[in-house]
């Protein structure tokens, strides 16, 4: 058997799905950043853009057990292109349909469209990753998002504030039609499969659900940063969402390119702790203090919580599903991933009690993340730590 270092990782197949998914997400972070701005210009609350976030997520976690059996019969490009089209859509619509209810409306779409894509993205990328060096080759995969993360917020900020909205929305789809051409150029795995008919019960791998369920609840915080961060920043006179979402991104990519390796040898417990307690200090940091310095550490604390749990976890969701449950078993982690009831849970609090109280809340969120890990993660086969200990 060979070493894990010696088995190569990179191809110009990885590469084309990495920059993929950053266009991909250069376009949803935009406009998930800049969205509660576009709501206020349209006449609508922080709760209604809450009620947004919710429904976004709601619609993504709907579609994706369905994705999830698509993909594994064998429909991992037709599934992708499906969702680089809606993408390419929705920015168009938020565009035509300029009242509050169709930008509602829309949002549900883009949720759809985000939910087609990224679970086919991440089966197609498990497809080529090795084996041996899953964890490092997830991590890699998702410094598309952290580099998309850095610049998205920035980028989708100023060209609302110089430019207008008519010209984000166009940037947001141009960008897609610059991933379709990488599309084309995409040459993925042929995996062989059987056709499995149709069940409920097999839409859902029960092997990826305890990493599932330690993911839903650290999301509620990544839902609110993403949904809020950016509003509450300037309403406070700190510095902008998008200086906070690059410093994080920085702190994130750095994570990534180290997180893999450690996480392929010693398992995801040790994430599970310190980034959950590094994102319980972010937002407790928000929530008491309003320093520029508190601020860039907060940053600092959300990089390093996202940037470790998502790749370890998302390791331990796939890593003993065969190649024809691979699907299903992305599916149902990213059902946890994406369910972005933080946004919503964000946006009630802040109407009724204000951004202090709402991060305080939602950094509880963390200390119940860790529970469950305990009870229902540590001790189940898809662990790195019951491997070691069985």
């Amino acid at each position: 058997m060979k070493e894990t270092s010696t088995v190569k990782l990179w191809s110009k197949n990885f590469v084309f799905i990495i920059l993929i998914n950053f266009l991909v997400f250069l376009n949803h972070i935009m406009l998930v950043s800049t969205f509660p701005f576009y709501i206020a210009k349209l006449g609508g609350s922080e709760a209604v853009s809450g009620t947004a976030a919710t429904l976004f997520s709601l619609v993504a976690v709907i579609f994706r057990p369905f994705i999830g059996w698509m993909l594994d019969n064998g429909k991992r490009k037709a599934i992708l292109i499906i969702g680089l089209c809606g993408m390419a859509v929705t920015p168009i619509g938020y565009l035509i349909f300029s009242v509050v209810y169709m930008a509602l409306v829309c949002r549900m779409l883009h949720g759809a469209s985000l939910a087609y894509f990224n679970t086919s993205t991440a089966t197609i990328a498990s497809d080529i990753i090795p084996q041996s060096r899953f964890a490092e080759g997830m991590g890699f995969f998702g410094i598309a998002t952290a580099l998309a993360t850095a610049c998205a917020p920035a980028f989708g900020l100023a060209i609302m504030d110089k430019m207008g909205f008519e010209t984000l929305f166009l940037c947001a789809t141009g960008s897609i039609l610059i991933a379709f051409i990488l599309l084309f150029l995409l040459k993925t795995p042929v995996i062989e499969t059987v056709k499995k008919p149709f069940s409920l019960k097999g839409l859902v791998d029960k092997n990826a659900l305890p990493a599932s369920a330690v993911t839903v609840i650290f999301m509620l915080t990544f839902g609110a940063l993403e949904n809020f961060l950016s509003k509450y920043a300037a309403d406070h006179g700190l510095p902008s969402g998008g200086i906070y979402f690059a410093i994080m991104s920085v702190m994130l990519f750095l994570t990534r390119i180290s997180v893999g390796k450690i996480a392929d040898r010693e398992g995801e417990e040790i994430f599970v702790y310190t980034c959950n307690a590094s994102m319980l200090s972010a937002l407790l940091l928000l929530s008491f203090t309003h320093t520029t310095l508190s601020f860039v550490l907060s940053a600092v604390l959300a990089g390093y919580a996202f940037g470790g749990l998502e790749p370890a976890l998302q390791s331990m969701a796939i890593h003993i599903a065969p190649p024809e449950k691979r699907g299903s078993a992305n599916s149902t982690f990213l059902c946890a991933y994406g369910i972005g009831l933080g946004g919503g849970v964000a946006g009630w609090l802040i109407a009724g009690s204000g951004y202090h109280i709402m991060w305080f809340a939602l950094s509880m969120a963390n200390i119940v993340s860790v529970v469950v890990y305990l009870i229902f993660g540590r001790s189940h086969p898809s662990s790195f730590h019951y491997k070691k200990h069985t």
